[in-house]
């Protein structure tokens, strides 16, 4: 891989288009990662899998020399393994997670995004000890495939698990296949949960006393619309929130995290337009634009 800049966002998987539609979008953002849902991230329905189709899109990745290691899944948000209350909706988690990595390792991909969960009044303690105990049968059921769960950091929203880099670390050491497990640093949810962002180097300097760089197989790149240790979660396009374009440029370009695909997961203009072809120019251009979406804007809700 070259020093080229490794940027990239999510894209829609449709059963119509499938990867195929996935990275063809990529490249019409002229982007060389990518990061998709293998079906709507809020219920279950899956469509099966066009292995023609993966093929098809495999071959246009290598086309266009982008590796299938910035190829990025999110796991769905209905999976909460921190909360074990009901029994059954655990267990079901669990279940829903091993399909996942099972279609994960069809596609033929590494990383799978996950977030820790929410451990719904069974506090902190007790939810890292369910999360535990959940990837670890997770893990051992799966133990063929070579699919890594990148645990993402959280903003800390309710009683969400994964707010702080320790609470990572306290589930990375009670899980056995250590080397299944990897990060996803969120730039939005590290400001919301408190870290400051703009110096990213002492961060990682902190973060490197809980956990080698190495691990870090993912960055969400995202602005945030709220103030440092808000706790919110809420997304912001690159450079139009309290982060600013600057310092997310500066974490873009990181030397230390070069190699490792940078996601955008900001939010569309008046919910319809796509930003990110925008965004990742401005990102290689290095310079902001505060008009970048007057246009889509203007345009009728």
């Amino acid at each position: 891989m070259t020093s080229e800049l490794q940027i990239g966002s999510h894209v829609n998987y449709e059963s119509k288009t499938g990867l195929l539609g996935c990275v063809e979008t990529t490249l019409q953002n002229r982007a060389n990662a990518l990061m998709f849902y293998t079906g709507a991230p809020q219920n279950t329905r899956r469509s099966q899998i066009n292995l023609e189709n993966v093929v098809q899109a495999k071959k246009k990745l290598e086309q266009h020399q982008i590796p299938f290691s910035n190829v990025i899944v999110h796991a769905p948000y209905i999976i909460n393994l921190a909360n074990r209350k009901e029994e059954e909706k655990w267990q079901f988690s669990i279940r829903f997670l091993e399909e996942e990595i099972n279609r994960v390792s069809t596609f033929g991909f590494s990383y799978l995004v996950l977030h820790p969960g929410s451990h719904v009044q069974e506090g902190v303690s007790k939810g890292i000890s369910n999360i535990i105990a959940a990837l670890n049968e997770v893990l051992e059921n799966t133990k063929e495939k070579k699919v890594k769960i990148l645990l993402e950091t959280m903003a800390g929203k309710g009683t969400e698990i994964g707010k702080t880099i320790e609470e990572l670390k306290q589930i990375y050491e009670g899980v056995k296949r250590k080397e299944r497990i990897g990060i996803c640093l969120d730039t939005c949810h590290l400001n919301d949960a408190g870290y400051d962002m703009t110096s990213f180097d002492t961060f990682l300097d902190f973060f490197e006393t809980y956990f080698p760089l190495s691990l870090i197989g993912c960055i969400h790149l995202n602005d945030s619309k709220n103030e440092r240790g808000s706790h919110k979660d809420r997304h912001e396009n690159i450079g139009f929130g309290t982060l600013g374009f600057d310092t997310l440029l500066k974490i873009a370009y990181n030397k230390r995290l070069e190699q490792v695909p940078k996601i955008l997961e900001t939010p569309y203009i008046n919910r319809l337009y796509s930003p990110y072809q925008k965004e990742i120019a401005m990102l290689h251009e290095k310079k902001f634009c505060p008009t970048l979406f007057e246009e889509e804007k203007k345009k009728q809700k």
